[in-house]
């Protein structure tokens, strides 16, 4: 899977939009196969740009289409209270990260489906418009040359980009819905596994097997196709049939774990006893109250109604000169916490914290209620606490 905090496109409703740097080479493969494909479609020297720019228009519209894809996952989820913490475009396609798994079947298939439904929207858009300038029956030849191997030539570049396009998002809607845990097919495998036995865990195995099965298939052609002497395709594909077999037997894991610390919320581990400092307060008595006295790096901050609003470090503290330290207010240095990623509602699940960004960087979030106002602290390490009691309590997940 692809690490996190790779290069940071732009964020949508607060949720960051990236790119793996894997990303960039195959971004490369793409636009150099393109060209080339286009060249002799178009059947134009080397030297024309007319191929190149075809290619670059073809691979961004494709990654393009690939969010908008991770993107239908991202609002199903939202729609139903599952933040998305990042969604990330790599080599093997994009992945959405959710705070947390899906409470029953409905949700999971409401989701898995949402984006294989939007990439089928896509190639659908795609063939419309080919089909409104070109015709049916010459551009169903054209989408039938890429589906067949066999380049099309004397086809406008407009129209080859559509087919396409149109052409390798209905590959991605079918491979998305072969039913092998992790894709979207083996999502919604699981959920209907779970639905007809209510069994979350049972359903996943049962998924997650059918996830296995398909990467030994992978790798099996994989081999064949090395055989042949496709290397490309043999590499290719012998790599996604071993990722996929490690996500499945990570899903297992994963929902064996979560199932232990299943019933566990922010509220069960958090100190209920935080130390704040109200906004009205002067920095002087901040320091000499709190930052001296307790020696933490930071404290939240409070307005009068007990209401989180963010963060003073001792490092702002400390940047007023002396001189100003009594008529300067805590609410004039402090780091407001606009966008809610230092605090976690006090009756949220404890899987929600797991590989939470900001409790892995500044060390705790702050537990509110459904007002705003501070509750508790919740730490890293009381998480991890909690972590290891429920696994002690439960045994080590068996995996499969």
């Amino acid at each position: 899977m692809p690490a996190r905090g790779a290069v940071t496109l732009f964020h949508l409703r607060g949720t960051r939009i990236g790119v793996d740097y894997s990303w960039f080479f195959v971004l490369f493969l793409i636009i150099w196969w393109m060209s080339e494909t286009y060249r002799e479609i178009l059947g134009v020297p080397q030297g024309d740009a007319g191929p190149y720019v075809l290619a670059v228009i073809s691979a961004l519209a494709f990654f393009t289409s690939i969010l908008l894809h991770e993107l239908g996952h991202a609002f199903a989820a939202l729609r139903r209270g599952i933040q998305i913490s990042d969604i990330t475009l790599w080599m093997f396609g994009g992945v959405a990260r959710m705070s947390r798994d899906a409470d029953s079947a409905g949700t999971e298939f409401k989701i898995a489906a949402a984006g294989p439904l939007v990439t089928l929207a896509i190639a659908l858009g795609c063939a419309g418009v080919g089909v409104a300038v070109h015709g049916v029956a010459p551009f169903w030849e054209v989408s039938k040359a890429f589906l067949l191997g066999e380049l099309p030539t004397g086809v406008p570049g407009g129209v080859a980009v559509l087919a396409w396009l149109g052409f390798i998002n209905a590959f991605v809607f079918a491979f998305n819905l072969i039913p092998a845990f992790p894709l979207d097919g083996g999502r919604i495998a699981r959920a209907i596994a779970w639905r007809i036995t209510g069994d979350r865990t049972r359903a996943t195995r049962a998924a997650a097997t059918m996830g296995q099965v398909f990467s030994w298939l992978f790798i099996a052609v994989a081999l064949i196709l090395l055989v042949n002497g496709d290397l490309i395709g043999g590499i290719w594909l012998g790599l996604i049939g071993f990722i996929l077999g490690q996500a499945a037997r990570g899903a297992v894991i994963q929902t064996e774990f979560q199932d232990r610390i299943e019933g566990i919320t922010v509220a069960d581990v958090m100190d209920a006893e935080p130390v704040a400092i109200p906004e009205d307060t002067s920095v002087e008595r901040a320091l000499d109250e709190y930052f001296l006295r307790y020696r933490w790096p930071w404290f939240p901050v409070v307005d009068a109604a007990q209401r989180f609003l963010g963060l003073i470090k001792r490092g702002a503290a400390d940047s007023v000169p002396e001189i100003d330290r009594a008529s300067s207010r805590v609410r004039e240095v402090f780091e407001a916490d606009s966008g809610g990623a230092l605090r976690v509602r006090d009756d949220a699940p404890l899987e929600s914290l797991l590989g939470n960004e900001n409790l892995a960087q500044i060390g705790a979030l702050m537990a509110v209620d459904d007002q705003g106002r501070l509750r508790g602290v919740i730490t890293a390490e009381q998480v991890g606490r909690a972590l290891r009691t429920a696994l002690t309590r439960g045994g080590e997940p068996s995996g499969t």
